[in-house]
């Protein structure tokens, strides 16, 4: 397993997968697991709950600010009751705004706070990103991981190394099929990739003039 943190990491990830023709593209991911973390905390913090009692957060596309937090099939544990997020807050102009913005820019935010990167967090999130590629996930929920688009169901563009929700067994990454996108996701979802298919492109050609 190669797993990819540095940024550009959805970039890099995809560099190095090119430049590794002998290792299985479905061996290589990227870390969106922080900003996974972050959208939990988010939504827990708002809720007054732990992030444990919150699950299947997605975060679509590029480890940047263009990524997606998506909470539409996202549940929380309130009054040891399971409910969708959006049942549970009632505020979707926070959810489709500040709630995006914040997730999108927290790694900045941290920066202009400490005058440091979010070293822990990062760490933290490696962990968990690596226990679940070695253990599994929990039954009934995904996370997110940077991982090659080919073949995806959701109109992501092939040969782009982009986050999806994934469950893991054995080892064994697949994406989340059957999750109902509205014309919001959609937007957001196509804008991410966009920005991927571009430093791609800008990449590439670096490395054939190399």
């Amino acid at each position: 397993m190669v797993i990819v943190v540095g940024n550009p990491a959805n970039t890099n990830c995809l560099t190095a997968c090119k430049s590794a023709p002998s290792i299985p593209k479905e061996n290589f991911s990227c870390l969106t697991r922080l900003d996974h973390n972050r959208a939990k905390a988010q939504i827990a913090l708002k809720l007054g709950v732990t992030s444990d009692d919150v699950k299947n957060v997605i975060i679509w596309g590029n480890h940047s600010s263009t990524q997606y937090p998506d909470v539409s099939h996202a549940k929380v544990k309130l009054h040891g009751k399971e409910v969708g997020v959006y049942d549970a807050l009632k505020d979707d102009s926070w959810l489709k705004g500040e709630f995006i913005t914040t997730v999108q820019q927290r790694g900045a935010a941290v920066i202009k706070a400490r005058k440091l990167s979010s070293a822990m967090s990062a760490a933290k999130a490696i962990c968990d990103h690596v226990r679940d590629i070695w253990f599994g996930t929990p039954e009934g929920e995904f996370v997110s991981m940077g991982i090659i688009s080919d073949g995806n169901p959701y109109g992501v563009p092939d040969d782009l190394l982009y986050s999806f929700p994934v469950t893991i067994k054995n080892k064994t990454w697949k994406v989340v099929e059957g999750l109902t996108i509205n014309d919001f996701s959609r937007e957001k979802m196509d804008l991410t990739a966009k920005e991927l298919a571009e430093e791609k492109e800008t990449a590439f050609e670096f490395l054939s003039s190399a």
